[in-house]
């Protein structure tokens, strides 16, 4: 069976961590969709590390870590990957695939995310600028290059004839693309390095590894609120970030997937433009950011935040079919002697809703809040439900009965050795 491990809002939930935490139950860990714009970060034995492309099981010696084709990838972010993986004296050429079927960042799609947002003024959707939106574009459009192409004889020529269009629209907004030739250099010597790893049709390595009787886990980026279709659209990510896109996104029917994890913080943050009715914009939602250190793993720029929102929560379970729940950073919440949690949305009408309206972007929505008792107390060392605080138990009940699933981990800190996990609920 395949397992799905996703974000259930608006990205940066901690995925990352908690794929590295389930890696060792799987023989293989796949990134179904995303790229370079992500940023999984994973704390270990006194380590920092920050993964964008490369799937979180890469630690974890055992496991076949594929980037699938749903993924879009950047040879040069590529490369700065490996290169930061050196200390950990992985071998990367033996377990790792990459999907001929990826799609292929190339330089002039960083131009055109920059050219397009500057286009926007005001109304500029908040791009990491990794040229995501543009490749997908291409894909779509049926232009783009793939990763087999690179082992093409005559790769550069379609090279050449998807830049030449590209810089045509980059004249037509009036986009400065003299960088390019520093850029095309560091781009084919990645090319080269890339051309070194297994470029693979990736959805035979899936399946064969179903067929053998293996467990695959399927690891989403960025989150379910940025979903293409389902998220506060235009203010979106590219890709399908829900588990439908795992099927997509590596090359699997709808039948094999089996237990869906579904990830979200005790709070909520959000990285760029876009509607976020639970924002804090004092000083409270500072001091989340600051005892969170939310600030963007691959951009730097801090994250906006504020309570949790159950409405766009629930959305997400429902959208996803999430059959277990993990809640991150409980720890930041010690900080609070009370913790609000939105419950519904009073619209512009006055009428009461729990559902996320077509034309949020458009619409005031206000939130209605829960409040609850904060535990003020240090998690450290809490491995146990039992010997969580009261009011952090309780607060765990209550979304568990509001939602209708169960919450198998609760992370109490950023080491992956910082987690609850409640083997009561069947996991």
């Amino acid at each position: 069976m395949v397992d799905v491990l996703l974000g259930l809002q608006w990205g940066d939930e901690g995925k990352g961590k908690i794929v590295d935490v389930l890696a060792p139950q799987y023989q293989v860990v796949a990134r179904f969709q995303g790229g370079p714009n992500a940023g999984h970060t994973l704390e270990f034995d006194g380590f920092k590390h920050v993964l964008h492309q490369i799937p979180s099981g890469i630690f974890r010696p055992d496991a076949l870590n594929i980037i699938g084709n749903g993924v879009v990838l950047d040879p040069i972010v590529f490369r700065r990957e490996i290169d930061g993986l050196a200390k950990f004296n992985l071998d990367l050429h033996a377990n790792l695939l990459i999907s001929k079927k990826a799609a292929l960042i190339v330089p002039t799609h960083s131009l055109l995310d920059a050219a397009y947002e500057q286009a926007k003024g005001a109304a500029k959707i908040g791009s990491t600028l990794r040229g995501i939106g543009p490749t997908y574009q291409d894909k779509v459009g049926r232009q783009g290059l793939r990763v087999g192409d690179v082992l093409s004889p005559n790769f550069r020529q379609k090279y050449d004839t998807l830049v030449n269009a590209h810089k045509l629209t980059l004249d037509r907004l009036n986009f400065d693309y003299t960088v390019l030739g520093e850029s095309e250099e560091k781009f084919f010597a990645a090319v080269e390095f890339l051309k070194t790893f297994k470029l693979t049709d990736s959805e035979y390595d899936v399946n064969n590894a179903l067929q053998a009787g293996q467990r695959v886990l399927a690891e989403g980026a960025q989150g379910s609120l940025l979903d293409l279709d389902f998220g506060s659209y235009p203010f979106v990510t590219s890709s399908t970030t829900m588990a439908a896109g795992a099927c997509t996104g590596l090359g699997i029917a709808p039948q094999q997937i089996g237990e869906v994890y579904g990830i979200f913080k005790a709070y909520c943050t959000r990285v760029g433009s876009g509607p976020f009715p639970t924002e804090l914009l004092e000083e409270t939602g500072e001091r989340m950011r600051q005892e969170g250190r939310e600030f963007g793993s691959t951009t730097g720029r801090p994250r906006r935040c504020g309570w949790l929102d159950l409405p766009s929560l629930k959305y997400a379970v429902m959208l996803n079919g999430v059959t277990q729940l993990v809640m991150m950073k409980a720890d930041v919440l010690t900080i609070f002697e009370t913790i609000q949690v939105c419950t519904h949305y009073q619209l512009p009408d006055g009428s009461i809703t729990e559902q996320l309206p077509y034309d949020l972007c458009d619409t005031d929505v206000v939130p209605v809040y829960k409040e609850f008792a904060g535990w003020q107390t240090s998690l450290d060392g809490i491995r146990t439900f039992d010997n969580m605080p009261a009011e952090l138990a309780a607060y765990v009940s209550y979304l568990e009965a509001e939602l209708g699933i169960p919450i198998a981990f609760v992370s109490t800190g950023p080491d992956r050795e910082s987690l609850v996990h409640r083997e009561t609920v069947g996991v």
